[in-house]
């Protein structure tokens, strides 16, 4: 809908003129209606339209009269003066453009005229300057001709120069001509065969090579009856062709007569042959010498030598300028030469050999100060060869420093050889109470071997890899030959040494460990498993029964090592729970060495087989007993551990010499020391990154890597111990790597067991929280799982049993068992509901896992000690019982207190997932949630 127009704003009005409208309205007009009368009517209403129009013109000029008569007149004068303008302008052009009598016609022929006549002019001045300069060219080209054809070389050069700056200074029009074209390569010709032959007279009288060095005072052209001497030759040359030869010569000098002489043994001897006129020549001959030159002093004298010849001879003949720059620019190279050609090569190695250099590095000074400062002119004070003769003692410390960096490179990143690694013994701290005491037993040495080598601190013993089998899977354990001969590694005929590189003394450290720790007891009998084929025999043929000690550890008790031993208890079965005796894990008697942490977590926990209201008597006092322990270590430590040792007496011996003075900077000895602990940080950083590969598949090089940093570590703590005087300038770096490697250590073991978690938390990840066992196909899935989880845990353990120590082991192998189980615990707790087929095989694939409990088993006459090391072991082993159990057996063991490692909600939801909803469910969960009992 259109906006409406206000009232009271203006229309437009209609366009359309008044003959518009009547054609309008005639082509509007139908044929029917078309007749006279409509005809009149349209033609009266033009005539009353045109009549109006008239009527309006004469009276709006009759309205303003007089500015009407005022514009006609004022037109009618522009058009006669339009008129009267035109006719002027007419003329005008004629005026002007007329061929015959016009302006612009006689201005142009005039121009032209004019123009033709100043070219002739020009054309006669170019043509009589380039004639004058032409003949400037000639007469110059001329003498210069016959300066060449003489031989007179300086004058013609001269010559040369000068017609060149003519041809130079030639007019522009002569520039393009031809004939100035020939005259430039007639000047050029000239002048090279001016340069060739000075270059031919300067190569003969200035010979440098490495055989002699001739300088000829004065020379002859060929072409010339007269000789020219040198310094006129030289002072001849173009400056950029004197420049060329200068650097070559500079060249030469430092190749011939500097470098060559420094790097070998060489003869120098002078020749100066003369005639009637003096001197014919001056030549210095260099011969090789034999190699065999000890004394390096002279090398500086023939040096010295040489640059005098140079100086005296040579150097007088160049121009004032050319000769101080030579001369400066030989100052570095020399001061270069000798440091790199005579100071640093022959840098000793030995302390032994310091002394005499020191006297080479003196005489380097003296000769700096007599070529450089004397002869040479510099005197810009800049002395690089007494500054670094000054801080020798730094540069020497310095290299050794990278030879031993070097030789300790290449320790690290050799690929190890699995035939020298060797077993070390490490102390461990036990607690013995008086019933052990009580119960001591004195060992006899085996194999006749005995301890003394152990109390000299003789702990190391290689052994064969192989050696470390525990007898897992299908393995078949493997002797070395040093094993088969001794048991304990060590040869009876044997000394002790003293020497760091055999002995391997015992920490001081010990780590203390809970009271259930106890020995192994004497009279053990093959506590592997394993039978020897033969026995010992005496003299008499008669058989000798001693006990089998051949284990990854070797630890047989020593004469002055006591044996720790205590009653095993017998586990006593619980009453009305003998139809799940069979399945029940056994609790531990006799437990092997073990963090104070995990004995004390499981100490009250009671064994399924065992009454759980049957309290064990407190432990009588305890005083520490020590133990010692094997464990497996590179045989790249020992030789690391030899190098770092060596280091250190190397800078005592540099400090107690005084062979060198005390810098400003540090003191003698401090560098050299410095290699100790770097030699440790290359050892750290390099061996996980070479060995990377290697150390992420394998699941025993981590862990023998984590061996390495602590026994490392050990005897770096013996050796800081043992830092006095000098030595002790290298304690503080030596403490903080013994700080890292005990990082390390731990880090690495650590990290390889989580990495073993996480390979099983994957693994388990397959059973999807073991839901719809019931089905046969799932039930298949969650099986193979938990026998991947049991295979993969059984590969690791003889790996890390192979190098850990027996207390390393237990904890790691606990840790690894500890998350399977734990990860089942709470897969299976979580789970709403289970049925009865479920509940059976959940108990089922529960018990699979029950075989480890072999791998926490010492002595097969006494029952695993695994719950020492795996917390939830007990409640893994009950679970798998009450799976099966009724709900009255559930409600019997939570009475007795034996279902106490599970919580109270656990326990709820357990039996509200087993069973159905009934009274007595109800009951036994009012029951649950009254909580344990203070009893148990």
């Amino acid at each position: 809908m259109a906006f409406p127009i206000p009232s009271h704003l203006p229309r437009k009005k209609d366009a359309r003129d008044v003959s518009t409208q009547i054609l309008t309205k005639i082509s509007e007009t139908a044929l029917k209606d078309l007749n006279a009368k409509a005809a009149a009517s349209w033609v009266t209403e033009l005539d009353d339209t045109i009549m109006l129009t008239k009527k309006r013109i004469h009276e709006r000029i009759s309205s303003d009269l007089p500015n009407f008569e005022r514009q006609y007149e004022t037109s009618v004068s522009v058009q006669e003066r339009l008129r009267s303008l035109s006719k002027n302008v007419n003329v005008l052009s004629e005026s002007i453009s007329d061929p015959e009598s016009g302006l612009v016609p006689n201005l142009l022929n005039t121009l032209r005229s004019h123009s033709a006549l100043a070219q002739k002019a020009a054309d006669a001045r170019a043509r009589h300057g380039a004639l004058a300069h032409l003949l400037r060219c000639k007469d110059e080209l001329n003498r210069l001709t016959q300066l060449v054809e003489e031989g007179e070389l300086p004058e013609a050069t001269k010559a040369h120069a000068s017609l060149q700056g003519i041809i130079k200074a030639a007019p522009e029009p002569l520039q393009r001509s031809e004939i100035m074209s020939d005259l430039k390569r007639t000047s050029s010709a000239l002048g090279n065969r001016t340069v060739e032959q000075l270059q031919n007279v300067y190569s003969r009288c200035i010979v440098v090579s490495a055989s002699e060095i001739v300088v000829r005072p004065s020379a002859q052209v060929p072409q010339s009856t007269s000789a020219f001497p040198l310094s006129s030759i030289i002072a001849s040359m173009a400056p950029p062709t004197l420049a060329t030869h200068i650097s070559t010569l500079r060249r030469d000098i430092v190749t011939y007569c500097i470098e060559y002489i420094l790097k070998q043994p060489v003869t120098i001897s002078e020749a100066n042959p003369s005639d009637i006129s003096g001197p014919v020549e001056h030549r210095l001959l260099v011969y090789p010498a034999p190699p065999q030159e000890r004394d390096l002093s002279a090398r500086l004298d023939r040096l010295t030598r040489a640059m005098t010849f140079l100086s005296e001879r040579l150097f007088p003949h160049f121009p004032a300028a050319e000769r101080k720059s030579l001369s400066l620019s030989l100052s570095t190279p020399l001061r270069t030469a000798v440091l790199n050609h005579l100071l640093l090569p022959h840098l000793p190695s030995s302390l032994w050999e310091l002394p005499e250099y020191l006297l080479l590095a003196r005489q380097a000074v003296q000769a700096e100060d007599e070529i450089v400062v004397r002869m040479l002119g510099d005197t810009s004070g800049e002395r690089s060869i007494k500054a670094w003769v000054d801080n020798v003692g730094l540069h020497y410390e310095r290299k050794r420093r990278a030879e031993i960096l070097d030789k300790a490179r290449v320790i690290v990143v050799s690929p190890e050889d699995e035939g020298k690694s060797f077993r070390v013994e490490a102390p461990l701290l036990l607690e013995e109470t008086e019933s052990m005491r009580a119960t001591e037993e004195k060992p006899s040495p085996a194999n006749g071997t005995t301890n003394q080598a152990k109390a000299n601190g003789h702990a190391s013993t290689e052994v064969d890899e192989a050696e470390s089998a525990w007898d897992f899977e299908d393995e078949t354990p493997i002797q070395s030959e040093e094993s088969s001969t001794d048991g304990w590694g060590f040869d009876d005929d044997v000394e002790p040494e003293s020497s760091a590189e055999e002995a391997v003394p015992q920490s001081n450290e010990a780590r203390p460990e809970p009271a259930e720790a106890q020995a192994e007891g004497q009279e053990s009998d093959d506590p592997w498993g394993w039978e020897d084929d033969t026995s010992p025999t005496t003299g008499n043929d008669e058989t000798v029964e001693e006990p089998s000690w051949d284990d990854p550890w070797d630890e047989k008790p020593s004469e002055d090592q006591p044996v720790v031993s205590s009653p095993a208890l017998a586990p006593k079965p619980a009453k009305g729970l003998q139809k799940h005796s069979k399945s029940r894990p056994s609790s531990s008697a006799i437990a092997p060495p073990t963090s104070a942490a995990v004995a004390q977590t499981h100490s009250r926990l009671p064994a399924p087989g065992q009454a759980p209201q049957q309290q064990l008597p407190l432990p009588a006092p305890t005083k520490p007993v020590q133990i010692k322990e094997t464990f497996v270590v590179s045989g790249r430590t020992r030789e690391l551990l030899r190098l770092v040792e060596d280091v250190l007496r190397e800078g005592a011996d540099l400090v107690s010499s005084g062979v060198l003075k005390p810098s400003l900077s540090s003191e003698p000895g401090n560098v050299i020391m410095q290699a100790a602990p770097m030699a440790l940080e290359l050892f750290r950083a390099l061996v996980p990154v070479v060995n990377a590969t290697l150390l992420q598949q394998s699941p025993k090089e981590p862990m023998r890597f984590s061996n390495d940093c602590r026994f490392v570590g050990q005897e770096l703590e013996r050796i800081v111990s043992q830092l006095t005087g000098s030595k002790s300038a290298a304690r503080v770096k030596l403490e903080e790597g013994l700080e890292s490697l005990r990082v390390l250590a731990d880090s690495w073991f650590e990290d390889t067991i989580a990495r073993e978690e996480r390979s099983i938390e994957e693994l388990l990840d397959d059973a999807k929280g073991f839901i719809d066992t019931t089905r046969q196909e799932r039930y298949d899935e969650c099986e193979s799982v938990v026998n991947e989880v049991l295979q993969r845990i059984r590969r690791v353990a003889p790996q890390w049993k192979a190098v850990l120590a027996k207390s390393k082991y237990y904890d790691a192998l606990g840790a690894l068992v500890e998350t399977a189980v734990s990860r089942i615990l709470g897969d299976v707790l979580a789970l709403e509901d289970i049925t009865e087929v479920e509940s059976h095989r959940l108990s089922e694939l529960c018990r699979i896992l029950n075989t480890l409990e072999g791998l926490f088993v010492e002595d097969p006459d006494q029952p695993s000690f695994i719950v020492s090391y795996v917390p939830s072991w007990l409640k893994f082993s009950y679970l798998s019982e009450l799976l099966e159990a009724s709900i009255a057996d559930i409600s019997y063991l939570f009475g007795e207190g034996a279902l106490v490692d599970f919580e109270i909600n656990e326990l709820v939801k357990l039996v509200r997932a087993l069973f159905a909803d009934t009274p007595l469910r109800a009951n036994t969960i009012n029951k649950l949630q009254q909580g344990h009992p203070v009893g148990g």
